[in-house]
């Protein structure tokens, strides 16, 4: 016979208890490993900026100098303040047309967008299909390739050297990618949401401006800062069709201060920071609405 088996008391310990899981150190190497390879990608991003930051208080000889020296031997703030009035271009003006040029294509861009992708999004058509494949068609062709072609068709509508001929021209290359981003996030939003305004009294702009915009924010930012930058950026189309210096945007400006036989070297990294800085504004300024938006909705 064998001894029954002893029954264990209420509030007496038992002595097969859960195993104790080991306390986590405060140190993983995994953890310090990602955090190792994040700083060394940030500094190789960062780097480019950091020289052309240094080099901007440099002298022209300092940069020069052999062998080179990574902190200036002298600083020259004064760089920021003599670069606005030198004899290669007025640059004032570059920085007001590239800001001009930049805004008013973005617009644009948006105007023409976000009604073109909310139709077919929520609408089908004959030959939406075709339409789909020739925007996206467009997004092949670049102004570079094309230079000759548009300075050609701006002289034949009397809007050369012109800011509304590269207004046309970066709002017709960067519309193709603001549709198709933009038609994404409108597919992605359910039918229901519409049929619910419209049971309400809501018309189809109501329904477009008033409740289908705030969903799709994230792709609105997502156009915004690519037509901007692209806009802000762009070079090729701008040299052959601007021929003013004062009509030229930075990208064009900046080439004046490099020579066939010399380079105002401290002015080009001065004038690179200046261009850098409004991008970098813009994504401080919108980068808290592009977060919102992502878990932006609608309840009905």
């Amino acid at each position: 016979m064998t001894a029954p088996a002893p029954v264990a008391l209420a509030g007496a310990p038992t002595r097969a208890s859960a195993p104790r899981r080991r306390p986590r150190s405060g140190f993983s190497w995994r953890a310090a490993g990602k955090v190792i390879a994040g700083v060394v990608i940030a500094l190789v991003f960062i780097a480019p900026y950091l020289i052309m930051l240094v080099g901007s208080f440099k002298s022209r000889d300092n940069i020069l100098a052999v062998p080179p020296t990574y902190l200036p031997t002298q600083w020259h703030p004064e760089n920021y303040l003599t670069m606005w009035s030198t004899p290669e271009t007025p640059l004032p003006l570059n920085l007001i047309s590239t800001i001009v040029i930049s805004v008013f294509a973005t617009l644009l861009v948006l105007l023409v967008c976000v009604p073109a992708a909310y139709y077919t999004a929520r609408f089908r058509f004959p030959g939406r299909g075709v339409f789909l494949f020739l925007v996206i068609v467009t997004q092949m062709l670049q102004p570079t390739v094309l230079a000759t072609g548009l300075f050609k068709e701006m002289v034949a509508l009397g809007i050369n050297d012109t800011w509304l001929a590269m207004i046309l021209v970066n709002a017709a290359f960067n519309l193709a990618f603001a549709i198709w981003i933009m038609h994404t996030f409108f597919a992605g939003v359910p039918k229901e949401v519409d049929e619910a305004a419209q049971l309400d009294g809501a018309g189809k702009w109501t329904v477009l401006l008033r409740v289908q915009l705030p969903l799709v924010w994230p792709g609105i930012v997502t156009a915004i800062i690519y037509t901007f930058v692209a806009s802000w950026n762009e070079f090729a189309a701008s040299l052959v069709i601007l021929s003013t210096d004062a009509n030229q945007p930075l990208s064009v400006a900046l080439t004046k201060f490099v020579g066939q036989y010399d380079a105002a070297w401290q002015y080009v990294f001065a004038v690179s920071i200046v261009a850098v800085i409004p991008v970098v504004i813009l994504f401080a300024l919108i980068e808290k609405r592009l977060v919102g938006g992502l878990t932006a909705g609608s309840v009905k």
